[in-house]
């Protein structure tokens, strides 16, 4: 059986620094198989830049199974490229077209500095985490299973939410440079289930103070995000987590 190869045009996104200013640099991508994926189309072009003496270019990746939320970037205006319920590293590019122009830039977002190229900080999502993406618990032996009832709909429901790896396309695509869907996955997972409840209010209040504190924009139900969402997380998980704030923002007694 014969393989079928692309030719492609790649007009990426170079920067060198945060400090740089940065720019668009054009490469052919030759005999570019279609079974392979997008991160592999990348170490093909990075292969022959290497050859030349050239520097490669700087893209982040890990586990290249759609989990670890490590790899991301603008794909022709589209965060993981055109494929839904995708991560970069699972775009295959037999999506694409012989001689198509691939435009590849870093995702944009005031909160995600640009690092390198494609890579970009985005730590800010772990410090939204930080403050108060958990629950508190005791440790010790694990709790007997069936000590604390949860319906299946909200056991369902919660697994939907748990799904989000954290990749960020979400604020790539907002065009407010939101989090509320990363950060509505967070508080849905554990507003749903026994053991998120007692820290609900002062979840909800922290995630939320910490996301406007990081320079996140807000939300104006665009729905970008759930489109390019990997895990294709619901936007029903910002609405549960406006409901929670305006539960914590009557109950709470801060100042």
């Amino acid at each position: 059986m014969t393989e079928t190869t692309l030719n492609l045009k790649l007009k990426v996104w170079r920067q060198k620094n945060p400090e740089d200013k940065g720019h668009f640099e054009t490469y052919q991508a030759e005999r570019i198989s279609t079974d392979m994926s997008f991160l592999e189309m990348l170490d093909v072009v990075n292969e022959k830049l290497i050859l030349d003496g050239k520097e490669p270019i700087a893209f982040e990746h890990d586990c290249r199974e759609g989990i670890c939320g490590s790899c991301g970037a603008v794909v022709n205006g589209l965060a993981h490229g055109p494929q839904k319920g995708t991560t970069l590293c699972q775009l295959h590019m037999r999506h694409f077209k012989d001689g198509q122009t691939l435009v590849i830039e870093p995702f944009r977002a005031k909160a995600f500095p640009v690092l390198k190229d494609l890579v970009v900080d985005r730590s800010a999502l772990e410090r939204i985490i930080e403050a108060g993406g958990y629950i508190s618990v005791n440790t010790g032996s694990a709790p007997e299973a069936n000590n604390l009832p949860v319906p299946p709909q909200n056991s369902e429901l919660s697994m939907d939410a748990a799904a989000c790896i954290g990749c960020g396309a979400c604020v790539a695509a907002c065009p407010n440079a939101s989090a509320m869907l990363f950060v509505g996955a967070k508080i849905s997972h554990l507003v749903l289930l026994p053991q998120g409840k007692p820290e609900a209010a002062r979840r909800a209040l922290s995630l939320l103070r910490k996301m406007d504190e990081l320079g996140f924009g807000n939300c104006s139900n665009e729905r970008e995000c759930e489109a390019v969402c990997p895990k294709e997380i619901s936007i029903s998980n910002i609405a549960r987590f406006n409901r929670e704030f305006i539960k914590a923002s009557f109950g709470s007694t801060e100042e």
